[in-house]
């Protein structure tokens, strides 16, 4: 096998769907969403928050220069928040 047949393979193995990180990003909104508002572990919900953005909720392949300004605006106000609740946890709570 050359190495270019091996970097194919890889690159094949780490292709995963976007469906999957719009899954896993959700999936971290409500279970952070659900710390947040029913249970007292408030910062189990920041960190939850935190994590959903680990599995960018758009498409990976479009480099940050390239992406419409509605996905830049949206991933820096979850940023924002995810910072705000993370200081009023720690400070306030």
């Amino acid at each position: 096998m050359t190495q270019e047949q091996n970097l194919q393979q890889v690159q094949k193995a780490k292709h995963v769907s976007p469906f999957v990180y719009k899954l896993f990003y959700g999936a971290f909104v409500a279970i952070s969403v659900y710390f947040l508002l029913f249970t007292d572990d408030f910062m189990s919900g920041v960190s939850s928050l935190g994590i959903a953005l680990i599995f960018d909720p758009f498409d990976q392949k479009i480099r940050w220069n390239n992406r419409p300004l509605y996905q830049k605006a949206w991933l820096f106000v979850h940023v924002f928040i995810v910072i705000v609740l993370f200081i009023y946890g720690v400070w306030i709570k």
